[in-house]
């Protein structure tokens, strides 16, 4: 039996893209190519072309693209446009976000409008998404930006995946560090989720479409780290309670990693502040150098000084 997955906006009058998929793992996310009289742009912010294999938002030209919207004028005027490239030719721009696969196929990425920004870094969720179903334990995933309990924001990586990748019970850890070592070497560290949380199956609303007021908020457990092992002595266990208040986990182990907790920039000046005052200076790209927290205690005292 061949699968069929068909993509397009509901502000079309006809289905396009569709791409046939026959014995392999079919990825709704994997749009396909344009249908007969049908014309797909990928255009950055300023309506210029993306290079190949670059995320661009999705421009629909050719036959099918609708008049317009029904008593909008305005809305009309913003999402229908006049094509650059074909004389006479018409644009709808879909606000979806996509790019060429290897194989010419239209990978489809999410909304331009879930782009979230964190720290300064604008990211696209749904890229993220899009390389972790390429690792072969995942079927499905969504990443969203929560807040935690001090109101900064992190990304969170859901997922969902086949009985090959064993039971929470076994590997719940091990998953979430297999996930985030595939998405170090395909992403940029500021794309790399700080939790990552195993689902059933996502969570849909009754029209079909994910349900993000249903994803539960991920537990300490959910973020990537080593097998627990106590803090040892005064230095470290003190650093493991500054570790737990500032980036709100319940624990803290001695092998953890301060930026796969969840720690960023800000919070290694926050953290640089707390050991001045117990007198155990060190400048902060110490811990960028040594983010484990028994490495990072071991060079503790060695500095008078904090330099920021």
């Amino acid at each position: 039996m061949a699968s069929v997955n068909l993509y397009a906006p509901s502000r079309r009058r006809r289905t396009r893209p569709g791409f046939a998929c026959q014995g392999e793992r079919l990825s709704l996310r994997r749009s396909g190519r344009p249908i007969a009289n049908t014309r797909i742009y990928l255009l950055d912010a300023h309506g210029q072309p993306v290079p190949f294999g670059a995320v661009g938002e999705l421009y629909i030209g050719g036959a099918g693209v609708a008049r317009g919207y029904l008593n909008r004028p305005e809305l009309t005027a913003e999402r229908f446009i006049a094509s650059p490239f074909v004389e006479g030719d018409r644009l709808y721009r879909s606000g979806d976000l996509g790019r060429y696969l290897p194989d010419g196929n239209l990978e489809f990425l999410g909304r331009n409008d879930d782009q979230v920004k964190i720290r300064g870094f604008r990211i696209e969720p749904g890229e993220i998404a899009a390389r972790l179903c390429e690792h072969e334990l995942v079927g499905d995933a969504v990443v969203v930006a929560r807040a935690d309990r001090a109101g900064d924001q992190h990304l969170v990586a859901y997922v969902v995946c086949g009985p090959e990748a064993g039971s929470d019970d076994e590997d719940g850890s091990g998953l979430a560090g297999a996930l985030r070592a595939h998405l170090g070497g395909r992403l940029p560290d500021y794309m790399v989720p700080a939790a990552f949380v195993r689902l059933d199956g996502l969570p849909l609303t009754p029209n079909g479409k994910l349900d993000r007021q249903a994803l539960p908020a991920p537990d300490d457990d959910a973020y990537a780290r080593t097998a627990y092992e106590a803090p040892q002595g005064e230095v470290e266990t003190a650093l493991a309670e500054i570790w737990a208040e500032l980036l709100g986990v319940e624990r803290v182990g001695r092998n953890d990693n301060f930026f796969e907790l969840g720690g960023h920039s800000l919070l290694a000046v926050q953290l640089m502040e707390r050991l001045r005052r117990l007198s155990l200076g060190v400048e902060v790209r110490t811990l960028f150098a040594r983010p484990v927290l028994a490495d990072l205690a071991a060079s503790l005292g060695s500095h008078h000084e904090v330099a920021v």
